[in-house]
């Protein structure tokens, strides 16, 4: 298979992913400002979610920019991912139902771990395929976000059980890291095109 296909494939699974995510917010039987706010759970954790997927959509197009080939191990690597990606609408639709109940919260942060060690498991699949470039290996060597975010995830997990909304705010903070570009997979890819 080749790296394109992989990519068009991807993009395709995150779409469906967000269109299921975003066919959960059914607009409110009332045409009051009143019935409109009481969605906002649903909302917030529908933006939360299409935040986190964004992000994961990024990070994986400028990984697979910085590579050059695909194996029979990143296309498993790959499918993992998009696996633990697929059940984000299910997380995003219980806890935003449920108000941030403790329990749906807590399953949401467990829902955010799979997908941050698929994403390594990835990463660590690419750099073993045949034929990468330097670029690829110096765009991946600081994994601090990355363990971060895993950390904060694991965190997020036992303190959903006793305060949820810190839990939530947990989940946005570790967004908010990610929506500042990660530098290094552009350098990398910079450095690789001017030389």
């Amino acid at each position: 298979m080749s790296k394109g296909r992989l990519e068009a494939f991807s993009d395709g699974v995150l779409a469906i992913v967000i269109t299921i995510m975003v066919l959960e917010l059914v607009p409110p039987d009332d045409a009051t400002l009143d019935a409109l706010f009481t969605l906002w759970p649903k909302f917030l954790s529908y933006v939360l979610s299409f935040a986190l997927l964004g992000i994961y959509w990024n990070n994986h197009h400028h990984l697979l920019q910085a590579a050059h080939s695909v194996s029979a191990s990143v296309l498993w690597a790959n499918m993992h991912l998009l696996f633990w990606l697929s059940l984000i609408p299910f997380g995003t639709a219980w806890m935003g139902e449920t108000s941030f109940a403790a329990i749906p919260t807590a399953v949401y942060g467990a829902l955010q771990i799979m997908p941050a060690i698929a994403f390594t498991l990835l990463i660590q699949a690419l750099l073993r395929a045949p034929n990468q470039p330097p670029a690829l290996a110096l765009a991946t060597r600081s994994q601090a976000k990355g363990l971060l975010s895993m950390g904060a995830y694991i965190v997020s997990v036992p303190l959903a059980l006793v305060q949820p909304l810190a839990a939530v705010a947990l989940f946005v903070a570790t967004a908010v890291m990610w929506i500042v570009p990660q530098r290094s997979i552009e350098q990398a890819l910079n450095t690789r095109d001017a030389g």
